[in-house]
């Protein structure tokens, strides 16, 4: 059962909490709000995902030699 906090934050008071947050947890969480709001988003990842198995698309490693 999920769990709801209502809390009242300004958008600085945001920044900086995200800013606070370690680079992973930060991403994550960014990550986690688009896909909360947008939910176009999660598909675009999911066709990303899916061309990148199909080898539609390649990563620079694969394309620059890195």
């Amino acid at each position: 059962m999920r769990k709801t906090i209502k809390i009242e934050m300004n958008l600085k008071e945001l920044i900086k909490a995200i800013k606070a947050m370690k680079k992973k947890k930060g991403d994550s969480f960014l990550e986690d709000l688009l896909a909360a709001t947008f939910p176009e988003y999660l598909a675009s990842i999911r066709e990303a995902r899916a061309d990148y198995r199909s080898g539609k698309v390649k990563t620079h490693a694969e394309v620059f030699g890195r």
